[in-house]
């Protein structure tokens, strides 16, 4: 016996652990809670550095963890609420809500990207830590993209929604990274790193915002055929 097939075998020992095995909708919901439990920390920490230092860029960014956490929750929720016979009603409401959200993200993201800029803020890591982060920030953006695909298979407006969040947040985690990267490794002349970031931040303002309006159109659309509830899709 394979060490794959002996872990597999101890992970199934136990209920939750089965779910995680077999059924693909609960495997995505229980990542996206707990990128929620980190998304709320975040929002917490940044939220009570902006109250202490009475900062408009920590309180832009407790904003943004803020956004983010409301729509993986009202994601959760749904997932919680609905379980095996979700209301395909439910997750069209979701669908909306969070491309409303998204709209709005698109306009906090583009007020840290002017606070990053005119302030230049920007933390510097030696260059081990940022080729760690850097490898870690592509394969999280990869993921991302391919799980966007794959989820096309499959016409469940929720697991939709929890992979657009997903792309949402891997963008705006490539701008910071760019940022990261430029001030770190120091290859290029401030003038060009500053065009760059902006066009960068433009970029993903706009396919954030993009992504937004896609995600609110195609909550609104209620397709005839029913959603597959399979979970083990």
């Amino acid at each position: 016996m394979s060490l794959k097939q002996t872990i597999m075998e101890r992970i199934e020992t136990h209920a939750i652990g089965t779910r995680i095995v077999r059924e693909r909708r609960y495997r995505i919901v229980l990542t996206a809670a707990f990128s929620l439990s980190l998304n709320l920390l975040y929002a917490f920490y940044h939220g009570a550095l902006g109250i202490v230092r009475q900062s408009l860029w920590f309180t832009t960014m407790c904003a943004y963890y803020t956004i983010l956490g409301t729509m993986r929750f009202s994601a959760v929720l749904c997932a919680h609420r609905t379980r095996s016979t979700s209301s395909v009603d439910t997750e069209y409401f979701v669908r909306k809500l969070s491309g409303i959200l998204l709209i709005l993200l698109s306009v906090v993201l583009t007020g840290v990207t002017y606070l990053s800029l005119s302030q230049n803020i920007v933390r510097k890591y030696d260059k081990i830590t940022m080729i760690t982060i850097a490898t870690y920030i592509f394969y999280k953006a990869t993921m991302a993209v391919i799980h966007a695909v794959q989820s096309r298979k499959h016409p469940a407006p929720l697991l939709a929604v929890i992979r657009t969040i997903g792309c949402a947040e891997a963008a705006a985690s490539v701008l910071t990274l760019q940022r990261s990267m430029l001030v770190s490794f120091g290859t290029m002349g401030s003038t060009d790193a500053h065009r760059m970031n902006l066009l960068t931040g433009v970029a993903v303002c706009l396919f954030v915002f993009v992504l937004g309006i896609a995600t609110a159109a195609r909550g609104r659309k209620r397709k005839e055929q029913p959603v597959c509830q399979n979970q083990n899709l």
